[in-house]
């Protein structure tokens, strides 16, 4: 568990406060029920980089539109990237957020696979730290809340032509929230979608790329349409092995107590509750296996019942149990249709560990305020 970082990260960030602040009775009431990504906090994190000087004028400014020039190449060539974390109110009232590091790590990767600057860690800590900071009464305190993290980075050159922007700005925005899914923790019922791909091989499938979502809004609302929560993806390469929601990872939880989980192939993004949750049942005894899944494995084996559960992970819904699987060809119940055990207790280990109700044996927790 991590303490304050030092004053060379959030100190570096220069803070202007808005002069119409949001009154106290607005904001409880945002507070009291928030919905996912609706509401935000009154300030933004925000740095500036250019080919010439780097990264500079490191500030946290009043929430707000963004001037753009109509050239502005991220409007042409999606030269986009972002970033997902949140930020825990424990019960003592520190305010702390789980594997910052990982997400730092992940947002470099993801700039360099879309040829923007990479941001040094520290900027990405420092950011995040002076916004909660400031805006330290947005983060709520309720039963399954958090202020949801929203970094992210854009080509913010004016011009036209296919090459990299030699500029880019860098911000955060922060968005209190409850849980997820519309009803809070259920089973959810996925479509598997055979027609239509998330990400192939060597292209952008390991980054988080705003295209990535774009690829996959069409099937989502087909999905939707059928009456289903979300869209599960198949590889591009042979339309034959289990690959990824839209924005989640997915495991199988096996009779036995094995779990399995697709392999990191390139086109599927590494989460990084994902890797938590692989930790976290190794630490309980389960043999994890990470593996191309056949979708037709799959399917014999919540037929026969030798898979017992389904779920998908990621930091916005943290783990969501699956109770039905579906596709043109074949409509299957997961178990019995409810949460399954191991899936619930993994939630609720993670959980615990996210809001300071156990023990961080990883030192997965970083303080913030």
């Amino acid at each position: 568990m991590s303490t304050l970082t030092s004053p060379t990260s959030a100190d570096l960030f220069e803070v202007h406060r808005t002069t119409t602040p949001v009154p106290d009775e607005q904001r409880e009431a945002a507070l009291a029920a928030p919905k996912f990504g609706t509401v935000f906090t009154e300030h933004m994190a925000r740095v500036s980089y250019t080919n010439e000087s780097g990264w500079q004028d490191r500030r946290v400014e009043k929430y707000g539109p963004l001037q753009l020039d109509p050239a502005t190449a991220v409007l042409h060539y999606a030269q986009e990237i972002f970033e997902g974390l949140k930020a825990y109110r424990h019960p003592d009232g520190t305010v702390w957020t789980f594997r910052p590091s990982a997400n730092a790590a992940r947002f470099a990767r993801s700039a360099q696979r879309l040829a923007l600057p990479v941001l040094p860690e520290a900027d990405f800590l420092g950011a995040i730290e002076a916004l909660v900071r400031t805006d330290l009464a947005w983060v709520p305190a309720g039963e399954e809340t958090s202020l949801y993290l929203r970094p992210f980075m854009y080509a913010s050159e004016s011009f036209l032509g296919v090459r990299p922007s030699l500029e880019a700005e860098f911000l955060v925005i922060a968005s209190p929230v409850g849980p997820y899914f519309a009803g809070g923790v259920r089973p959810v019922a996925i479509w598997v979608d055979q027609e239509f791909h998330r990400a192939g091989a060597g292209g952008t499938g390991a980054a988080k790329c705003g295209g990535n979502y774009a690829a996959s809004l069409l099937p989502q609302q087909n999905a939707y349409d059928k009456g289903f929560e979300q869209v599960c993806f198949l590889d591009a390469s042979t339309n034959t092995l289990l690959e990824e929601l839209g924005g989640m990872n997915v495991f199988l939880v096996n009779a036995d107590g094995s779990v399995s989980t697709p392999q990191m192939s390139g086109s599927i993004l590494e989460g990084v509750t994902r890797s938590s949750i692989i930790q976290l049942l190794v630490d309980a005894g389960h043999e994890v296996s990470e593996r191309p899944l056949p979708i037709a494995e799959v399917r014999e084996g919540l037929a026969d019942g030798s898979v017992a559960e389904v779920f998908a992970c990621g930091t916005a819904a943290v783990i969501t149990p699956i109770g039905r699987l579906a596709s043109d060809d074949f409509d299957l119940v997961v178990g019995d249709g409810e949460a399954g055990p191991v899936t619930t207790r993994i939630r609720a280990e993670l959980t615990d560990i996210q809001y300071g109700r156990s023990t961080d044996r990883h030192s997965w927790l970083h303080r913030l305020v």
